[in-house]
């Protein structure tokens, strides 16, 4: 068995595992799903359509895609007895751990738990996706002092997780951005979270166990938790005057600016420019263009200062605020996206499994000599 010995801190450019479902094209831009560019299905497709080419490997028919649709509708809701376990956690509780509880607690109410058949799989990836909204509107709801609102099984995906959250129906804009950014975070190759999931259920583990890995490694600020550090970053700055003092303040200091750089991408990250798009339009509506103008200011200024090219997250913050999300969701939320995407990786490890088992570099001392306890 070849093996070496080399170390990559953070496994940077070490291949850890082969996959059909996406890939991301650092140098060119580019993003793409089971071989359709991500711009292609922001603009034409659904969050719903690409859960099936997640899952199946390519696009559904009209008819396959009522059929899905029909089933996820189906499994909104989500049992009293779990609701009634995160009702009584405390507020204090960061939204992403009542998440993780939450979609954790879900193993014990799915009537095919244990079931690792590839039609069980897929009910349960199904299952996963369709009740992950219902928990992030009822702990939103929850810590607004609001009362639940159930799912409608009448709406489509993101009309219902907005309906949810707010408790009437939202413009159809909204719903069609909402849509928009759940395609353009469903999946992002081998990603930290969607590795941890693989990683996790590599071992035979089940996919409950494998999503609720994932949540916990996208938790973190430099990752999921990205968007929510600009919203909290740009509290900071009130005007586009603000913007070069503060930006060359930060960089002396040798701080993190959030919303800007990527592992693997050299350029502009596809995403970041859809969703500059939709938060160029959104700041307009509502009277705040003050907002994406500092944006702006830091996207010139960054690539000028660190030859650095804005990510995802930059964008995303405006775009959930100007839909009434609170700040403290906007990661909860990314996993009601990339929900479709660990499942789907979890599926594709399943089918071809091997248990991950890395080399480690070890740099700690050896042939230490044992003294007794009442010698040291």
């Amino acid at each position: 068995m070849a093996s070496t010995t080399e170390f990559s801190p953070g496994l940077a450019g070490v291949v850890a595992g082969a996959t059909k479902i996406s890939h991301v094209f650092g140098e060119e831009g580019r993003l793409i799903y089971r071989g359709y560019d991500i711009r292609d299905l922001a603009a034409q497709g659904s969050f719903e359509e690409v859960c099936a080419l997640l899952w199946d490997g390519r696009l559904p028919s009209r008819a396959e895609l009522e059929e899905l649709g029909q089933a996820l509708r189906s499994e909104y809701a989500v049992p009293e007895e779990v609701l009634s376990v995160l009702r009584r956690l405390p507020e204090s509780l960061p939204p992403m751990d009542v998440l993780r509880t939450g979609v954790s607690l879900l193993s014990s109410v799915d009537p095919e738990y244990g079931d690792d058949s590839a039609g069980a799989l897929r009910r349960r990836a199904i299952r996963l996706v369709a009740k992950t909204p219902t928990l992030v509107a009822a702990d939103a709801r929850r810590r607004a002092g609001r009362p639940f609102v159930p799912p409608d099984p009448g709406l489509a995906f993101a009309d219902n997780f907005l309906y949810m959250l707010h408790g009437e129906r939202q413009p159809s804009s909204f719903v069609a951005a909402l849509d928009k950014a759940l395609v353009l975070h469903a999946d992002h190759s081998f990603n930290a979270s969607t590795f941890a999931a693989r990683v996790t259920v590599s071992t035979l583990s089940d996919m409950y166990s494998a999503v609720t890995a994932a949540i916990g490694a996208l938790k973190g600020p430099l990752h999921g938790g990205a968007n929510e550090a600009v919203v909290h970053m740009l509290d900071d700055l009130h005007t586009v005057d603000d913007v070069d003092a503060w930006l060359h303040e930060r960089l002396a200091r040798k701080e993190l600016v959030f919303g800007f750089g990527h592992r693997v991408y050299r350029v502009d990250d596809p995403r970041a420019l859809i969703l500059r798009e939709s938060a160029a339009v959104m700041a307009r509506e509502v009277g705040a263009f003050e907002k994406f103008e500092i944006i702006e200011r830091l996207r010139e200024l960054m690539l000028k200062e660190k030859n650095l090219h804005p990510n995802v997250d930059l964008y995303s913050g405006i775009v959930y605020q100007r839909l009434g999300i609170p700040t403290e969701f906007f990661t909860p939320l990314f996993a009601v996206s990339r929900m479709a995407g660990w499942t789907a990786h979890v599926i594709e490890q399943l089918g071809d499994n091997k248990i991950f088992r890395p080399l480690a570099s070890y740099e700690g001392p050896d042939h230490l000599a044992y003294i007794p306890l009442d010698e040291r």
